[in-house]
């Protein structure tokens, strides 16, 4: 069964008044820095539409708060925004009507809440499973995204009966928009299966996106990470080795990919490599002080400890790793049995704090498992591949007013401080999807100077609407400046509307002044293909 939002009709009519002043605010607010500011604004300027009765402002805040609270790790402060979203509709069921498409994000910003319940031990067990009663009710008790997350938060707690019984049934059920990325679910379910000791079944799971017949930009290096620690402990090691190097390579540098960091490490540690895990420990450390939630963060200080004492017992204990300040904790080079240490001491407070909220010791229990895990065998080949390089060896990155050339690593620093998942070609083209739009930005000129952002909606039409597609991308640029919009006929009939935006920066951009473009030319680029998708 598929998600569909069901609102409590139990109030009166949505207003259609809006405060124009809250409105321009809102717009400027998007201009503000990621962080606390934007969190602030967007907080106010909710509270102020919901004190002047103005619902589809408050409603816009908000939507733009949890989003912000998704790009810039806060994933567990989304709670309280969807709330109030869903109060709103309730007080005011037809404040959706004049919003396709805002139903369906709607439920799926209700997932992020309730995974974000799973995610952190700050909010309470019985918040979570309230979350997560209140999307079965307004999704439907036999969608696919219950069934999910029943079966998430039924391992996480380590009951493993229960969360396979939900297992079967998320399997069998139908494809569900609100549930997340299709290209993505299989690899979600492998990595239950391999917890559960199932390497077979997982494998197996996983095939659809290690085969490429998905379509998904995160794929197919997670599920690539996923199979690494199935692929060891079954003796497919020669698939093993090349499928970390190709993950990794796409991991290290993307924010949103912190959670599969862990599984680097410990595939480092048991396929015989210590001194590549103790390398890419040392890259990634920084990003331990800003985790993806605080799962992860434990993960990752588990995988970490492993380590580090495998690194130890192979006679690598005099290694020093520089660990970044943050805080009241200052920079420090430290040994790695002190590095070791430290990171173990992590995961047990924040295994200890889930095992406190949920009333058990699976977490516990989880990292000692891990960190009792050796070597198998003999270590496992690794093709000749680039080496871990020191932080201080990546290319320059100019300040926020700074003016520098275009490159491709000013553009994806800051497609990463937006926590976007994007993929680079063998070409140098950054190409990622947000919502209906797939956006690809590329450099163009002799010397690279010029970005160009070209926006594919994710809609096609058939060949017998042609005239309706010239005549909507007419309308487009009469009516706004980007992106230009056009129609791409292919060799099989099929129509593309697409669009792009060229910018001259022979003179230089500063990293702040790019980051207005890229906001503008994704903001564009989605409105764009929202449009397509409205088409009858």
């Amino acid at each position: 069964m598929t998600a569909e939002f069901r609102p409590r009709p139990d109030g009166p009519a949505a207003t259609g008044r809006r405060d124009p002043g809250l409105v321009a605010a809102l717009a400027d607010a998007g201009d503000r820095p990621d962080g606390e500011p934007r969190f602030a604004e967007l907080d106010r300027i909710a509270a102020r539409a919901d004190a002047l009765g103005d619902a589809h402002t408050a409603l816009d805040a908000r939507f733009a708060l949890v989003e912000a609270y998704l790009r810039h790790g806060e994933r567990w402060r989304v709670v309280e925004p969807v709330r109030h979203c869903l109060a709103a509709v309730d007080r005011a069921p037809g404040l959706l009507d004049a919003r396709p498409g805002d139903a369906e994000l709607l439920l799926r910003h209700l997932r992020h809440a309730v995974e974000a319940a799973i995610g952190t031990p700050r909010i309470g067990l019985d918040q979570a499973r309230a979350l997560l009663a209140e999307l079965a009710e307004r999704a439907g008790a036999e969608s696919g995204v219950v069934a999910q997350l029943r079966c998430r938060l039924a391992d996480h707690q380590g009951d493993e009966p229960t969360a396979r019984r939900w297992h079967a049934r998320w399997s069998v059920a139908d494809p569900d928009p609100v549930a997340g990325c299709p290209g993505c679910l299989p690899a979600r379910r492998a990595e239950l299966l391999a917890g559960w000791g199932d390497e077979p079944a997982a494998l197996d799971a996983l095939r659809p996106a290690l085969d490429g017949a998905v379509d998904c930009t995160d794929q197919p290096e997670r599920a690539l990470t996923v199979a690494l620690l199935p692929w060891l402990r079954t003796g497919e090691t020669a698939r093993a080795g090349p499928a970390h190097l190709r993950a990794y390579r796409r991991h290290r540098r993307e924010r949103t990919a912190f959670p599969y960091l862990a599984a680097h490490l410990r595939f480092c540690a048991l396929a015989g490599h210590p001194e590549r895990g103790l390398d890419i420990l040392a890259e990634q450390l920084p990003r331990l002080d800003h985790p993806y939630d605080d799962l992860s963060a434990m993960e990752f200080a588990a995988a970490g400890a492993l380590v580090c004492a495998l690194a130890a017992e192979s006679g690598r204990d005099g290694r020093r790793l520089r660990r970044p300040g943050y805080g009241d904790r200052p920079a420090a080079e430290l040994d790695v049995a002190t590095l070791g240490t430290d990171l173990l001491a992590l995961a047990t407070r924040l295994a200890g704090s889930f095992d406190a909220r949920n009333g058990t010791g699976h977490h516990a229990g989880r990292i000692a498992a891990w960190l009792a895990e050796r070597p198998v065998g003999e270590p496992v080949p690794l093709p000749a591949d680039d080496v871990i390089t020191d932080p201080a060896d990546e290319p320059f990155l100019p300040s926020a007013e700074e003016l520098a050339p275009l490159s491709l690593a000013l553009l994806t620093a800051v497609l990463d401080r937006r926590g976007d998942v994007y993929a680079v070609d063998a070409a140098g083209v950054v190409v990622g999807r947000w919502d209906e739009a797939v956006v690809q930005f590329r450099q163009l000129g002799r010397r690279g100077e010029i970005l160009h952002a070209r926006v594919v909606a994710a809609r096609r039409l058939p060949a017998g609407r042609l005239a309706e597609a010239y005549e909507f991308c007419n309308a487009w640029n009469h009516d706004r400046l980007l992106p230009k919009a056009y129609v791409h006929e292919l060799a099989d009939g099929e129509l593309v509307l697409a669009g792009d935006v060229t910018t001259d920066l022979a003179h230089g951009v500063a990293p702040a002044q790019l980051g207005v473009l890229v906001d503008a030319a994704v903001a564009t680029g989605v409105a764009y293909a929202g449009a397509v998708a409205a088409l009858p």
